[in-house]
């Protein structure tokens, strides 16, 4: 399995020392190759600190927090939302590999403080930074999270006895991020069929719909189809 999807872990805390000129430039440069794929819009801020300073917003969930990715695209794109969770999670996991913190906030900030076009919609950012070895209150939370990480069973119902490359798509799919660790994404493997769907009832649905999508791929190959009950299709 890819060595960061399973060293990511959601970092809430940060060192004060900001990244670096050399990092930015990495960073910006896998951003601007993902909006190429994507038509995403994604971009780096290096100071979105304003944003996570209400502590009302941010319920003091966060520490020390500088630079972020705007995670938005176009309103017209239908399929915006499950995108930025495909596409961001890619970013996500190729910042891991640089060595640095990162996690995906949904609404413990405050929208008001980030700027963006009128033609955009900014559906979530993710914050990064340099981290230290994980705090007490980090530790307690991946605990907590680890301990409810849903059984395979519970993600994916099938009409017959998993392949292996099924198997080890759900593996990575289990590591997958999710609001509020919900894990709401499941898969169904029917008539030698893949999808993958999600209620969609929550803001948040279709972004984790995406990154779910995108752990299974990296772990089994393939490629699903985008949207809701989208099929996957095996190379």
């Amino acid at each position: 399995m890819r060595s960061a999807i399973e060293n990511r872990i959601s970092r809430r805390k940060f060192e004060k020392e900001p990244i670096t000129d050399c990092e930015k430039e990495k960073i910006i440069s896998i951003i601007n190759q993902l909006n190429d794929v994507s038509g995403l819009t994604m971009a780096f801020m290096e100071d979105g600190s304003s944003a996570f300073q209400n502590l009302r917003k941010s319920y003091g969930l966060f520490s020390n927090v500088r630079s972020l990715i705007l995670m938005k695209g176009k309103k017209e794109d239908k399929d915006l939302k499950e995108k930025i969770g495909y596409y961001g999670e890619d970013l996500v996991l190729a910042i891991t590999d640089l060595s640095m913190g990162t996690c995906w906030v949904g609404g413990t900030f405050d929208k008001n403080e980030l700027a963006i076009d009128s033609s955009e919609e900014l559906a979530c950012v993710v914050v990064v930074g340099k981290v230290a070895a994980p705090s007490l209150a980090e530790k307690m939370v991946r605990s907590t999270a680890r301990r409810k990480v849903k059984r395979m069973e519970e993600r994916i119902i099938s009409d017959q006895p998993l392949p292996q490359w099924v198997e080890n798509g759900m593996k990575a799919v289990l590591l997958a991020p999710s609001a509020k660790n919900t894990q709401k994404a499941t898969f169904k493997y029917e008539n030698n069929i893949l999808s993958a769907q999600i209620a969609d009832d929550y803001s948040m649905d279709m972004i984790d719909l995406g990154i779910a999508k995108k752990h299974f791929e990296l772990e089994a190959g393939g490629k699903f189809e985008l949207g809701n009950e989208g099929i996957f299709h095996l190379k």
